[in-house]
């Protein structure tokens, strides 16, 4: 399997495209697990992956710290042996290991149940199977393309038993249409594949009080809140994903479990919850590719295209403004221009994740300067189904939320708008539980408060991009590009902004060749013979096969000998009489979309060259 896949990887045609030279290869990843404290390593991997296009060298592309105590060190390199000479200088020799290291050729592997086995890694011994479960089955959902040129995500199934394998496939494949149909991810579907693998699990569904199943991954929440599902075996995770070269960039892990719950990171941890799965993946995915921060008040991390520090230096999203003579203004003396931020302020916010009792409510007290024409009441809640189950209130009035249709017992978010200013001095938001039965589900999980200028101060409209501010957990305050059309600020959002959207064009476009393949063929017309040079490309533009609402196109230029052909602009396909044919064929594309305005790297473009020699006759046939 591995000798087969490796061949088929390295006899891709041509020469090179627009920023990777194929004549030397695809790249290998070295990833190199530590503590962070005593620099140990604890797990290692190093495989042949695609390219990267924006990267002319490679080398140490960073350190992420995973948790409080590992890291994980990121290395790309041209040759193996430069990436396993890394591998040494990182971990010592290889004598001196005590942990999994995960090669795609064979090499010494030390295993967890101890003793080293030369192996294949898709070739587990049999002591192996207590450290990597082998048993897997794989099912494509969504297909576009070969794997070594497109971004691959990939479910993987915990706490689904044997019984359930159709049920996780199920799972899977709604999730996977849904991000990827009609919203989210689905003008940049073309250069996705999902694919499920399944894994039967001992024991259904995902633990509780920090208690794993006996399943591939041991995914649990820390209590029976609907929060966060971590995993207790990142090291079968990890191995996992390496088997599947290609196919795993992004791996999911998914438990089975109906309810809110999720993580991001290293693994993408979903639950298949009707209400809330989709939301999370997406989400989740929106951190892992595009490589963002948050966008809602209350979070640690602020970084990425979506996120601006400092308002005296440029915004980076200044070419999405909605109105740029809005989003600026000058000075009074007419000096340069300065940027406009919507007015607002946040004065509370909380994370409660406290359970709800009848005997007595839960209630925070907050100040507002006064200063703010309009404010926002926003919570979530889970364990409540019914509106007259819990009373909601500001300074003792009743806001009258209203629970998502059918949500059941699932978490949900709710905002409450209200074009009223609260007055300076002290407010409380209380919230009570009525219904009894409710107690020890019904949970108060998240409450915040936000305060406006009037719509000439802070505009709300959708789709209006400018600078808005945005409050971290210790009230720090960083700049996102709208009010509320982001799922990274708002998770019931469907859609992302365009400067987030624009990002994830560009993340996947690093990883993805517009042109897929360059081929050439002998077409016998007659007596005559035609030579045919054809391009596969990535199905965007006039050639996407499931049209959307997005002005694209593809621009294609040809060139023969460094002199263009005018009469094969925007084709994919030259034919010359075979007579006239010797010679280097370049083909120049370029994807153009309303959805990216700016590609300082070039990653909208691409080029293959072909070399035409000798006639027709002369092949053998």
């Amino acid at each position: 399997m591995w000798l087969l896949s490796l061949l088929a990887a390295t006899s891709l045609v041509v020469l090179a495209n627009a920023s990777q030279d194929e004549s030397k290869g695809r790249p290998h990843e070295l990833l190199i697990y530590r503590d962070q404290h005593s620099a140990e390593c604890t797990f290692a991997s190093l495989k042949t992956v695609q390219g990267y296009r924006e990267l002319a060298t490679y080398g140490n592309l960073g350190n992420e710290a995973l948790s409080d105590v590992e890291e994980r060190l990121r290395f790309v390199q041209q040759h193996r042996d430069e990436a396993w000479l890394q591998l040494l200088q990182f971990c010592g020799p290889e004598d001196s290991w005590n942990f999994p290291v995960l090669t795609d050729i064979k090499r010494s592997v030390l295993l967890d149940y101890g003793g080293t086995t030369e192996q294949d890694a898709f070739a587990v011994p049999e002591p192996a199977r207590g450290f990597f479960p082998l048993e897997f089955e794989l099912e494509p959902l969504v297909k576009s393309g070969h794997s070594s040129n497109r971004v691959d995500l990939i479910f993987f199934a915990d706490g689904y038993t044997r019984d359930e394998r159709d049920k996780f496939i199920e799972d899977a494949y709604r999730l996977a249409m849904d991000i990827s149909s009609n919203q989210t991810f689905y003008t940049v579907k073309p250069l996705l594949n999902f694919w499920a693998a399944f894994t039967p699990s001992v024991e259904s569904g995902v633990g509780t009080d920090g208690k794993p199943k006996d399943t591939p991954f041991g995914l649990y929440r820390d209590g029976t809140e609907l929060r966060g599902v971590y995993y207790a075996k990142p090291e079968i995770a990890r191995a996992a994903c390496f088997y599947f070269e290609d196919k795993c960039d992004y791996p999911v892990l998914m438990g089975n479990d109906p309810l809110y719950g999720g993580l991001g990171g290293e693994f993408t941890v979903i639950t298949p919850s009707l209400a809330n799965g989709a939301l999370v993946l997406r989400h989740e995915l929106g951190h892992s590719i595009i490589d963002v921060g948050e966008e809602y008040d209350g979070g640690p991390d602020y970084f990425g295209v979506n996120a601006h520090h400092n308002i005296s230096e440029p915004i980076p999203w200044a070419h999405w403004f909605t109105n740029a003579s809005r989003a600026r203004h000058q000075h009074e003396d007419g000096a340069d221009a300065d940027v406009r931020v919507e007015r607002s302020v946040m004065p509370m916010q909380a994370y409660p994740w406290t359970m709800l009792n009848t005997s007595e409510p839960w209630s925070i007290t907050f100040n507002s300067s006064g200063a703010y024409s309009r404010h926002l009441v926003r919570f979530s809640l889970s364990g409540l189904p019914e509106a007259e189950e819990l009373k909601v209130e500001i300074d003792g009035e009743e806001l009258g939320w209203t629970p998502r249709v059918d949500i059941g017992v699932d978490r949900w978010h709710y905002d409450i708008h209200r074009d009223a200013a609260l007055s300076a001095g002290a407010h409380e938001v209380k919230f009570t539980l009525v219904n009894g039965d409710r107690e020890g589900i019904a949970q108060l999980c998240s409450v915040e408060v936000l305060e406006f200028g009037n719509e000439a101060e802070f505009i709300s409209a959708p789709g209006y991009h400018g600078v808005f501010p945005t409050f971290s957990d210790v009230n720090e305050t960083t700049y996102r590009p709208t009010n509320e059309d982001c799922l990274m600020r708002i998770v019931t959002t469907p859609n992302f902004c365009k400067v987030c959207l624009e990002g994830l064009w560009m993340a996947l476009l690093r990883r993805v060749d517009l042109i897929d393949d360059m081929r050439a063929s002998c077409i016998r017309k007659g007596r005559e013979w035609t030579r045919r040079i054809e391009l596969d490309l990535v199905p965007l533009g006039q050639f996407r096969e499931e049209p959307v609402d997005v002005k694209e196109s593809y621009s294609i230029v040809w060139m023969k000998d460094g002199q263009m052909l005018e009469q094969f602009t925007d084709e994919k396909t030259v034919e010359i009489a075979d007579g006239d044919a010797a010679g280097v064929y370049t083909a120049h594309v370029q994807y153009l979309t309303e959805e990216v305005r700016v590609d300082k790297a070039g990653l909208t473009k691409s080029q293959r060259q072909y070399r035409v020699a000798g006639s027709c006759e002369e092949l053998p046939m």
